[in-house]
């Protein structure tokens, strides 16, 4: 993740708050939070570098497979729950959409936005997109699922979820007007209303 993008997305989590980072990677950000904002909390990770690489950073980690969902934690037992590009990895996205928000007091997604001008562009030219944010050749993605930032809102007005804010990032800078057709990127944070 880089440093801008990191920014944007720490700005969005009020100092102090206890944190919860689905599909936390290395730890990179819940290390960023404790550090300039206070944070405490804790990165759930399956991979086994992953959880390595969080442990030598100094972030609380579980290792847990997010299909099994979030069982382990009760409700509104976070402040903030992030989750990541990580929405696109899940069989099951609706169902630990409504987990993070029971677990969370706000929660934060970010995910590639297909419907950035040039995805529609290669689309349009017959291909699937690849770019920065989508790097893999439709044979081989980690992707399961492609989603736009317009689908998204669509699906917070479905389970009932309250967009706080929003906003799509491109090249490490946070796009506001048309972030649809602008942003490679899509961010929101939202709570249950």
């Amino acid at each position: 993740m880089s440093t801008g993008v990191m920014e944007h997305i720490a700005a969005l989590v009020p100092p102090g708050s206890r944190v919860l980072d689905l599909g936390c990677g290395t730890g990179e950000l819940l290390a960023y939070l404790q550090k300039h904002r206070g944070c405490t909390g804790y990165g759930v990770e399956l991979d086994d570098a992953n959880l390595l690489a969080c442990a030598q950073r100094g972030v609380n980690v579980i290792q847990l497979n997010l299909e099994d969902g979030l069982s382990i934690f009760e409700d509104q037992s976070f402040d903030v729950v992030l989750q990541l590009e990580t929405l696109q990895h899940l069989r099951n996205t609706e169902a630990m959409l409504r987990e993070t928000a029971r677990v969370g007091r706000t929660g934060i997604v970010s995910f590639p936005n297909f419907a950035h001008w040039p995805n529609r562009l290669q689309v349009a030219l017959g291909r699937m997109p690849v770019t920065r944010v989508l790097p893999y050749e439709w044979y081989n993605t980690p992707n399961i699922r492609v989603g736009t930032f317009a689908d998204f809102e669509v699906l917070a007005r479905k389970n009932r979820l309250r967009i706080l804010d929003a906003f799509g990032i491109q090249e490490g800078q946070a796009v506001r007007s048309f972030p649809n057709l602008l942003a490679s990127m899509a961010v929101f944070k939202f709570d249950r209303g």
